[in-house]
């Protein structure tokens, strides 16, 4: 079962290393993170977020190397049994404490300020207007 992850992960290294690339070429190209590349190649795809970011890797590696993914992954029983799973088992969990809690944007504004520009913006407009009528433009 494992053996299916590495045999990938060494079906990936070669490909890339008969075409003279780096990890660091591929992930400029791909914009997948070094080390979600490294984790593909080294079969340990428990580093990666999720199943659905792993299918998303491995295919969008595979076409950038010129391969068939989906041939790929039938060719892997269990690596297409991970990808397609819906509870992945995996370490990457949230708790209460990690979630984080935003502001909306509303609360951040001061009802004292935009009252008193209220407040100059109608004076200003009444003070033109009388103007206006002592100057008989109105």
């Amino acid at each position: 079962m494992q053996s299916d992850l590495v045999h990938l992960g060494e079906v990936f290294k070669g490909k890339r290393e008969e075409r003279r690339l780096s990890l660091k070429e591929i992930e400029n190209a791909t914009s997948i993170r070094m080390n979600y590349l490294q984790a593909i190649e080294e079969g340990d795809l428990g580093k990666l977020i999720s199943p659905i970011y792993a299918h998303g890797f491995i295919s969008k590696y595979a076409t950038f190397l010129e391969m068939d993914a989906d041939q790929l992954i039938s060719e892997h029983p269990f690596v297409k049994k991970i990808l397609t799973e819906k509870n992945p088992s995996s370490d990457f969990s949230l708790g209460i404490s990690s979630l984080e809690v935003r502001g909306s944007p509303g609360r951040e504004v001061k009802w004292l300020p935009n009252l008193m520009w209220v407040g100059l913006s109608v004076m200003g407009i009444l003070s033109f207007w009388f103007i206006g009528r002592y100057l008989g433009f109105f």
